[in-house]
């Protein structure tokens, strides 16, 4: 039962910066040099604000020569994702490699099963169009959402098509090679160089399930996953983490049409979807957080609903592999 009595208000998801990243970082180095008995980390660059945190991290826990990051471009990868990944890089003095894992997912039929879909509900469409795949936006339409694909062809002509489940089914199948690719990279330098590997989901991501099991899911730590998106962009002023990558909106950088994350997953602003999870996780009625926010009370009870549904569709997500009984006495249920 709902039994918040204080008012709500944005402020308070504002963190005390340097008392957090103490935490974290004193958090990393006993779990990944005493815990994992592992050297630094490895992780992926992909210019996004998520991972330009964590690298900042690192390099306070393990040090700029103890971190090593990773950019995985593909057929669909923008090219400011490796222009704003070396940036970070650079102003971190950190190593930088690049892994072009495009071989690797047209071997799997990563792209040819993704638009075989595809043309499941737009004939028409041919390998060289670009695509993406939305969400409408649930304060604007309702809490009813079904997934449309988009498509462009090289006359920049736009077409929409609403997808039945199977078709929805298999493009996602087909994208989630993406992170498992990369996944299996980023392990194949951590296992070279006895390094872990941190996941980089905020609170957001890792609460509603915006991450693929066993591809950028997989992670030996996370260390921001406590922290809800507003705050991971707290943390990146802190850090000094460059403006123009704190500046950039969040994308999924999965399709080859440009998508964010709204569109893709969310479908509301994370700013206001921060606001309605930390209402909802500390017991604010939908009217306070409404009246904080400046939405109509029906809107955020939208929300709170959204955020309770994917909820439940993440408990397999983050469910570890299911034994019938305990194998040994330290393992957990």
């Amino acid at each position: 039962m709902i039994t918040q009595t204080k008012t709500f208000s944005p402020e308070l998801l504002n963190l005390d910066c340097a008392a957090e990243t103490d935490r974290i970082v004193n958090w990393m180095q006993e779990t990944v040099r005493k815990t994992m008995r592992k050297k630094g980390a490895v992780l992926g660059l992909s210019g996004g604000i998520d991972s330009s945190v964590v690298t900042a991290l690192c390099v306070r826990a393990f040090g700029a020569d103890r971190v090593l990051g990773i950019m995985m471009p593909e057929h669909d990868t923008k090219d400011e994702s490796l222009t704003y990944g070396q940036l970070l890089a650079d102003h971190f003095n950190v190593e930088a490699i690049v892994e072009n894992i495009s071989p690797m997912l047209q071997g799997a039929g990563c792209y040819e099963r993704r638009d075989a879909a595809i043309k499941q509900v737009i004939p028409e469409y041919q390998p060289n169009w670009k695509s993406k795949i939305v969400l409408p936006n649930l304060l604007k339409e309702g809490g009813y959402r079904v997934f449309s694909v988009v498509v462009q062809t090289p006359s920049g002509e736009f077409i929409k098509k609403r997808l039945p489940l199977s078709a929805y089914q298999t493009i996602v199948a087909a994208t989630n090679f993406k992170q498992r690719c990369r996944k299996m990279m980023e392990y194949y330098h951590a296992d070279r160089l006895n390094y872990a590997v941190p996941g980089t989901p905020n609170r957001l991501e890792y609460d509603q399930g915006f991450f693929v099991k066993n591809g950028d899911g997989a992670a030996d730590l996370k260390p921001i996953a406590h922290l809800y998106k507003s705050q991971v962009y707290q943390l990146a002023a802190y850090l000094d983490v460059p403006e123009v990558i704190r500046m950039r909106p969040p994308t999924t950088d999965t399709y080859s049409l440009e998508q964010s994350q709204e569109e893709f997953f969310f479908a509301v602003s994370y700013d206001k979807l921060d606001c309605c999870l930390y209402g909802l996780n500390h017991g604010f009625p939908a009217a306070d957080v409404a009246a904080g926010i400046g939405l109509p009370t029906e809107q955020v009870e939208l929300v709170y609903g959204d955020i309770e549904s994917k909820r439940k569709a993440a408990r397999y997500l983050h469910m570890p592999p299911q034994l019938i009984d305990s194998v040994s006495k330290h393992a957990e249920a």
